[in-house]
Order: structure tokens, then C-alpha cells, then sequence
């Protein structure tokens, strides 16, 4: 519709460079322009729609809900946010949840929480790592290790320090005197689905243990049920128990639903560090409403009672295994865990442009029907939701294959 990009152009602020597709409509892993064209959909809304668009159990539940009570306020109790908060910390561990809207608002809770813990101590600094993505928020982009979502915005917030994905030695020799806590994301989505290894993340385990930092993962992209595991880091580390989790993106389909976990285990003598955040330290108005929550709870018991995390592993297996058969023009690889697969490119293969490989890519997908994702410069990521099919992988497959026969130097 050149209606929308009118209006777009006219009243929204540009702050993302958007594609040239108005969708009107969504059922499972497909959407719909406004001409009726169809697409098949492997972003998923960026690794949101973890059951599809529209699924009807889902919208069923909403509906009901929205019909009884939408807000009251953290002022009070409601029984959808008790129910989800205990199903995450059966899924999780032994600790507390606090609801927000967002992945940026879950990882400034995580920074906030650090933060107090080492106020009795004067520490406050944080290690992330290059190639990470924590949020937009200025806490957000002080932690991310990307500089060019820092540009224009400084002076930054203090207390961050970046260093090597993976490089266990590099943690060790620049925690110092005022750290307090390290923030990996396991899987490192929006940096191009980068693996962090079993050791690294037991070593980062023991490290905190020793020095008495916090452990803090970010699955905002990779959690319940991405990787194959409820939990992403227990699809590479099973043993390791982190001190926060921050979860965002397909925890509700679609619905704006954030959350953190904080273990209960009791670190100093100031009690549980589930009960370090206490009244009026942090809050949110929307987050944990009950229609945001009833939507997480549906898409948690689908995702456990379909059984999604074992056909996730196995689907993630197939997706793979048919990119790397199909030798596809310009993929130099594939990183992939679950359904969170990168597809590597070789930009030597593709010509002079004044797009970046994996965008020219996107965009030839997109011609051909299949919405995937861009991460930095030369990776798409296939993020499709969780009940994708066998026929579905495949048919995605052929149109990437086609779309890049199209595009790269042959």
C-alpha cells in the first residue's frame, strides 16, 4: 500500500531502516501483504511469534482475558502473573521474577540489580562482550560490545567494559576491585548466532563464584524453547546456574512481555538475592498486566505440552543440514543451535553493491517470498517459529537457494 508508506513517512520518527513489504495479515508461519502476496516467515517477528502468527489458542485465551480484566496496576495482585511467575521459576530454578514490557527493560533490571548488590562495596563495573546486544535503552547500548548502535548518543553510562566473546583468560585478567558482575548472552543473536562453549560458561561460573561476582545471562533471543531447551544455556551447559535471567522476545507470541529471574540463593547477609530489589527500587506500570501474562502462560504450555523443545533440536538439525546441502551460493557456513541457524556469507562472492551482503540477501529472499533476518553485515539468521514443519524448512530452503543463485557471482 503507498498509502502506509506515506503515512509512515509523514508521522513516524525513522528510526529503522524498514523494509519495502506492508504485511496485512499472519496464520502460522506465513503472512500476507495487502495485494494478498504470500511470504514465508523465518524471523518470526526477530524470534517473537514462537508458535506462529495468530494461533488460535493463544488468541482464544487473550480474548477471554481482555473480556475480564486488561490493568490494575502493580498495585495489586493478579492471578495470570502469580501463575506465569511460578511456571518460570519451575522452568528456571529456585528464585523471583519481575514482569516488564520489554528485553531492554528485562536487561536493565539485571544492570539495576548488579548495581545494588555491589553498593555496600563500591563495585559497579559490568563485563559484556564484544559482539553482544543487550538493549536500546542508554544501559542498554553503555553494555552492548557493538559501536554502531553507541554513535551520537555519549557521553555513555560508565561501568561497562567489553572484552572477547569466549576468551576466558580475558574475563579473568579484567575482573578487578570494581567489578561486580559479567552479562553473556549464550547465544549471541543479533551478533550472528556466535555459540558460547560448555567451558566458557562454567568457567564464567567458577570465576564469579570465586571473586563474588553475579553470573547474568541474557536470553532475550535465545530462551524458552529457541535452542531446544527451556533454558537456552542448558542446551550447552546444563550445570551451571546463573545468579539472573533475562527473557523478552517469544516469551508471549507477540504480546509486550518482559521478565527477569533472580535466585534465591543468599550471597552476604543482606538475605536472598531475589530479595535484594525491595519496594520502591524498581518498577514498570504495564509490565506483568494480565493480558500480556495469560499469553506467556499459553505459550509456555503449548510449548511444553506439544513437546516443541525436542522437535526444536530435531528441526534445528534439519534446517542445517538442508542449507549446507544445498551449496548454496555465497554461504561460506552455518552456526547454528536449535532454531537459532545463521547462515555465514562469503562477501567476496557477492557483487560490488551498495548494500552489505546479508542485506542484499534479505532482500532477495524477500523476492522470492521468505522473510529472514540480517545480523551485522554478512549473516542471515532463520529464526521461524518453534512448531515449524519439515515442509516448511525445505520450502525455505529452495527460495533462499533460489534467491542467491540470483544474487551471488557465480
Amino acid at each position: 500500500m503507498k498509502r502506509l508508506a506515506g503515512e509512515y513517512e509523514r508521522y513516524v520518527i525513522p528510526t529503522y531502516g524498514r523494509f519495502n513489504l506492508d504485511i496485512a495479515r499472519g496464520a502460522g508461519c506465513r503472512v500476507w501483504d495487502f495485494d494478498g502476496r504470500e511470504y514465508l516467515d523465518f524471523g518470526a517477528g526477530i524470534a517473537v511469534c514462537s508458535l506462529g502468527h495468530s494461533h488460535p489458542e493463544v488468541t482464544t485465551a487473550v480474548a477471554a482475558q481482555a473480556g475480564t480484566l486488561v490493568h490494575t496496576s502493580n498495585l495489586y495482585r493478579t492471578a495470570p502473573q502469580a501463575q506465569l511467575a511460578r511456571l518460570l521459576v519451575e522452568i528456571t530454578g529456585p528464585g523471583k521474577i519481575f514482569f516488564c514490557n520489554s528485553g531492554a527493560e528485562a536487561n536493565e533490571g539485571l544492570i539495576k540489580l548488579a548495581r545494588r548488590f555491589g553498593s555496600v562495596t563500591g563495585r559497579h563495573e559490568i563485563l559484556t562482550f564484544d559482539g553482544s546486544f543487550h538493549g536500546r535503552t542508554m544501559a542498554g547500548i553503555s553494555a552492548t560490545g557493538q559501536e554502531k548502535v553507541k554513535k551520537g548518543f555519549g557521553p555513555l553510562l560508565g561501568g561497562f567494559r567489553h572484552l572477547p566473546f569466549g576468551d576466558l583468560a580475558a574475563v579473568r585478567a579484567a575482573a578487578g576491585p570494581e567489578t561486580i558482575a559479567v552479562l553473556v548472552e549464550p547465544v549471541q543473536g543479533e551478533g550472528g548466532i556466535h555459540i558460547a562453549s560448555a567451558e566458557f560458561l562454567a568457567g564464567l561460573r567458577q570465576l564469579c563464584d570465586e571473586r563474588g561476582l553475579l553470573l547474568l545471562f541474557d536470553e532475550i533471543q535465545c530462551g524458552l524453547g529457541r535452542t531446544g531447551d527451556m533454558c537456552g544455556w542448558k542446551s550447552i551447559a546444563p550445570g551451571v546456574v546463573p545468579d539472573g535471567v533475562s527473557w523478552a522476545k517469544g516469551i508471549a507470541n507477540g504480546f509486550p512481555l518482559g521478565a527477569f529471574w533472580i535466585a534465591s540463593r543468599e550471597p552476604d547477609e543482606r538475605g536472598p538475592l531475589c530479595d535484594l530489589l525491595g519496594p520502591g527500587s524498581h518498577g514498570t506500570t504495564f509490565g506483568g498486566n494480565p493480558v500480556s501474562c495469560v499469553a506467556g502462560l499459553k505459550v509456555l504450555d503449548i510449548i511444553r505440552r506439544d513437546g516443541l523443545c525436542a522437535a526444536v533440536a530435531a528441526r534445528g538439525r534439519e534446517l542445517t543440514d538442508a542449507l549446507l546441502a544445498a551449496r548454496i551460493p555465497g554461504v561460506a557456513g552455518v552456526r547454528s543451535l536449535g532454531l537459532m541457524v545463521g547462515a555465514q556469507l562469503d562477501p567476496a562472492a557477492f557483487p560490488p553493491s551498495s548494500s552489505a551482503p546479508a542485506l542484499a540477501s534479505v532482500l532477495a529472499a524477500m523476492d522470492e517470498g521468505l522473510l529472514v533476518i540480517p545480523a551485522g553485515e554478512s549473516v542471515v539468521r532463520f529464526l521461524p517459529p518453534l512448531n515449524v514443519t519439515g515442509d516448511e524448512i525445505r520450502e525455505a530452503v529452495i527460495k533462499f537457494a533460489t534467491a542467491l543463485a540470483k544474487l551471488v557471482k557465480l
